[in-house]
């Protein structure tokens, strides 16, 4: 089931859900608590209350497939979609607290208003029991993530497990701002440099030197020349601009020699 359909399906239950929720606190009010409690009840009664069970059910059963989709998909390269990302972290801690500005930072100003109704339905919902707390975390997670990706101009391809390999970059980044001491960080980015670009700077030079007539070495050589110029071209433009936050993400610009 494609993801749109499936958060179209979960957002239905949060809100039939919710609806039932609501009216169980009503119902357990005054007199309407005594008549739940008796066999006295009356069939409106009844018919919420099994529609309350049905429901209920139903979130528990979505909530087991709900993780198994969200952990089935592949590696990402992106690092705010990980279930031990700094999204998903803020999202638990504004569901612990019950405060959504902790997670209003990480969305555009647009969207905000739908984080908030997600929200709402997310703390409603996870009142009734453990299941329906699940399904309904991972509800918020997914809607947060998805649509701090969109505001970056970049595809949500679903949550990803914790423990991925994110490269050395990524953790060396958070590790200096846990720290607070970016050498570090400077000494690994350095080295990856020096390496990437003196292996294909070695290349040119040992292909420079090819006889006019063979146009296969030739053709060699300016293969590994137009690598090498787009990699320090790529390089000194990425530490002259330094990436900014939602913004789309701009495809690799093609460079013509």
């Amino acid at each position: 089931m494609p993801y749109w359909a499936r958060a179209l399906r979960v957002e239905k239950i949060l809100e039939q859900i919710s609806s039932s929720f609501v009216y169980m606190n009503k119902a357990r009010s005054n007199r309407d608590r005594a008549l739940l409690k008796t066999k006295s009840v009356t069939n409106t009664g009844e018919l919420h209350i099994m529609k309350f069970h049905h429901i209920t059910a139903k979130a528990s059963a979505l909530a087991i497939l709900s993780v198994a989709l969200l952990f089935a998909a592949g590696p990402a390269s992106a690092h705010c979609d990980g279930v031990d990302g700094p999204v998903i972290k803020a999202a638990q801690q504004a569901l612990d607290t019950g405060n959504v500005n902790r997670v209003l930072i990480w969305v555009q100003q647009a969207d905000q208003a739908q984080i908030k109704d997600a929200f709402r339905k997310t703390i409603d919902v996870r009142k009734l029991n453990p299941s329906a707390r699940e399904m309904a975390d991972y509800y918020f997670f997914e809607t947060l993530v998805r649509v701090h990706r969109a505001g970056e101009g970049a595809p949500y391809t679903g949550i990803k497990p914790a423990g991925r390999d994110l490269g050395p970059a990524v953790v060396a980044g958070g590790k200096a701002l846990e720290t607070g001491s970016v050498e570090p960080l400077a000494k690994l980015l350095t080295q990856a440099v020096h390496k990437s670009v003196g292996g294909q700077f070695k290349d040119v030079i040992a292909k420079k030197n090819f006889k006019t007539d063979d146009v296969m070495a030739g053709q060699e050589y300016v293969k590994a020349y137009v690598g090498y110029i787009h990699s320090v071209e790529r390089i000194y433009e990425a530490s002259a601009s330094p990436a900014h936050g939602n913004v789309p993400e701009p495809a690799a610009a093609a460079h013509q020699h």
